[in-house]
């Protein structure tokens, strides 16, 4: 199931959203520069990686971090403009294209940087808790994205998301509610991460988790309040 674009127009230009979505590429593109310098480039990459990922021990100081290293708490940030390959950065961004636009457009756009970033934070913090001793570095845009479909889902439960359902040589698009397209997409979080609890490596289900939990959370501390009429 892989959402295409909502029936939801917003009122107006998603300028952050925007400009997120072309610094992750802006990166990306860099990473993959280093990649496509043969073997000293894919060291490059990788040691690119290490060094401005999060790794889960560095921040809770279960490992020891080099003087060359940037500081833990700065890669919960650069973390989350670097991807793991073409199909990490074209999903996340596919995501925050789609309901992004609509966030931004009901918190103003600073309230909506804020609130990106914020959940981009709690959801580094979530892995780093199941994983506090792990020396995997953790990349991706997943997190914030993941607080942004959770505000999505509280604003919008009834929007309609045109979705490609595709089931082995058949496929088709179809309109589907919001609630049950990212419903069924927590879900798949929960049970995944349940299923890799323990594991090292792979997915980062927890940091999806965590910040799909903190944006439904920082939507009600951050969402403007209606001003009151004067009798």
């Amino acid at each position: 199931m892989f959402p295409l674009k909502d029936d939801n127009p917003s009122n107006t230009a998603p300028i952050v959203t925007v400009a997120l979505i072309v610094l992750n590429a802006l990166v990306y593109l860099y990473q993959f520069s280093l990649w496509a310098g043969g073997p000293e480039g894919v060291q490059a990459f990788e040691d690119f990686v290490k060094e401005f990922g999060l790794v889960p021990c560095r921040l809770t100081g279960a490992c020891a971090v080099g003087a060359e290293l940037p500081l833990p708490v700065l890669t919960i940030f650069t973390s989350m403009f670097m991807h793991g390959g073409l199909f990490h950065i074209g999903g996340n961004m596919l995501y925050l294209w789609i309901f992004g636009n609509n966030v931004e457009d009901t918190l103003g756009h600073t309230r909506y940087l804020i609130f990106y970033l914020l959940s981009g934070i709690a959801a580094a913090l979530a892995q780093t808790v199941v994983g506090p001793s792990s020396l995997v570095p953790m990349v991706g845009a997943s997190g914030a994205v993941s607080g942004v479909l959770g505000a999505y889902l509280l604003l919008f439960p009834g929007a309609h998301v045109t979705t490609l359902i595709i089931l082995g040589f058949f496929f088709r698009l179809v309109q589907i509610p919001a609630m049950v397209v990212l419903g069924f997409w927590i879900v798949l979080q929960v049970l995944n991460g349940l299923g890799s609890f323990g594991a090292s490596g792979g997915v980062a289900f927890f940091a999806h988790i965590g910040g799909f939990v903190a944006g439904m959370g920082l939507l009600y501390v951050l969402r403007p309040r209606a001003r009151s009429r004067a009798a």
